[in-house]
């Protein structure tokens, strides 16, 4: 029973997770290229009033014009609309999926089953440490160097290199698939620990300053907008780790943590083709495609790098496997998560051959074509033992004698 209530966690929560983070990244995503969109003001009126940028926008059959006041209105509206409640709730049920999904079975998920750097209580404390230590190096790089002449490419810089480190220590300590799920874990916590600690904070000391007919310090304002930019370049990184426990030929490979940062790396330059777009239109810019060039051009490496081996030129055909090959292969690294004797993972039993013929697709597709399987130790199984599931498989998936 408690597998089968853990899957309704892990799916109501997958489904929350989801719903907050498209409205969190779309409203980031929005506001980003508001900014970018904006132009000064023409209508004097709107001059006088402190507005320093405006747009006209048509959406649904009406038409739209937001403005963006310098450092703050003149007066506070009655109704304000704050964002913030869409990035908590992502990251407070993202951490309970994390929770729910690895911390619960830390030591099938965070330990190398065949090779164990630490104990499953070690192991959830080296994740957590990595969610907060990141946010903690993070911060304290933005504070010292934030400010300072050309402090956003130094920031970027120092940055870039911290994931770089987090990414090949994330990958020595932890399974693959573990690995990358905590680099888009630990980006997304900082993510939305910006939003927390400076963003949110920021803007009610303006408002307060407003309400209390004090001058608005204009560096609340600064340092809320670089949070901010830096959150829009976080964004495609972590929905890459964190789609990527689906491919397991991703996670798995031997350089896997220069496979991440390659594609986190292709997922910020194109981001911030993106970002520079709006502005090429209005000509503050040249044309961002150099950097769109440069995401596509690590992207196609990385697909070149990662291409399978061509198999071996045979004059015969590879015999096919039979289930006694299968069931020895089975007994070795699958019965252990998936039996009557255990608490089968996903209620999966590969306990007579009539269980193992009606998942045999599921196995295949798990074993053979996504590598996940033995979960959290894929590498358990050799590259013999795999190809014996696909010519099992692929010649009819017989269990006759």
């Amino acid at each position: 029973m408690e597998s089968y209530f853990l899957d309704w966690a892990n799916l109501l929560l997958r489904w929350l997770h989801v719903i907050t983070a498209i409205a969190w990244v779309g409203s980031s995503f929005y506001f980003v290229f508001l900014d970018s969109s904006l132009t000064p003001p023409v209508d004097e009126d709107l001059k006088r009033q402190g507005v320093n940028g405006e747009l006209w926008a048509v959406h649904g059959g009406g038409f739209y014009h937001p403005v963006k006041f310098n450092v703050a209105p003149p007066k506070l509206p009655d109704h304000l609309h704050w964002f913030f409640w869409e990035s908590y709730t992502t990251w407070l049920s993202g951490f309970a999926l994390l929770t729910v999904s690895y911390l619960w079975n830390a030591g099938i998920y965070l330990v190398h089953p065949a090779d164990p750097l630490m104990s499953p209580a070690m192991a959830i404390a080296a994740a957590l440490a990595f969610l907060v230590v990141f946010w903690l190096l993070y911060d304290g790089i933005c504070r010292v160097f934030g400010q300072k002449t050309n402090g956003d490419a130094i920031v970027g810089t120092l940055v870039l290199v911290l994931v770089c480190i987090a990414a090949w220590l994330a990958c020595r300590i932890f399974p693959g698939q573990a690995a990358f799920l905590l680099m888009g874990a630990m980006l997304a916590t900082s993510m939305s620990a910006n939003v927390f600690f400076w963003i949110i904070p920021g803007q009610r000391k303006v408002v307060a300053a407003l309400k209390a007919g004090q001058p608005v310090d204009p560096v609340h304002g600064k340092r809320g907008k670089q949070r901010s930019v830096h959150n829009t370049y976080f964004t495609l990184p972590v929905l890459f780790a964190m789609l990527s426990n689906h491919y397991g030929w991703l996670y798995n490979h031997g350089q896997n943590w220069l496979v991440l940062i390659l594609m986190m790396f292709a997922g910020a330059a194109i981001r911030q083709f993106f970002v520079m777009r709006h502005g090429y239109k209005l000509g503050r810019n040249g044309h961002p495609w150099p950097y769109a060039a440069v995401g596509v051009v690590v992207l196609l490496g990385v697909v070149v790098w990662l291409k399978p081996a061509a198999p071996a030129v045979s004059a015969a055909a590879p015999a096919a496997a039979g289930y006694e090959q299968l069931h020895a292969v089975m007994q070795k690294h699958c019965v252990v998560c998936h039996s009557a004797n255990t608490v089968a993972q996903k209620n999966v039993k590969f306990d007579t051959p009539q269980d193992v013929k009606s998942h045999a697709q599921q196995i295949y597709q798990q074993v053979v074509q996504l590598r996940k399987m033995p979960f959290g130790n894929p590498g358990a199984l050799s590259d013999e033992e795999r190809e014996t599931f696909k010519r099992w498989y692929e010649n009819g998936a017989s269990i006759a004698p």
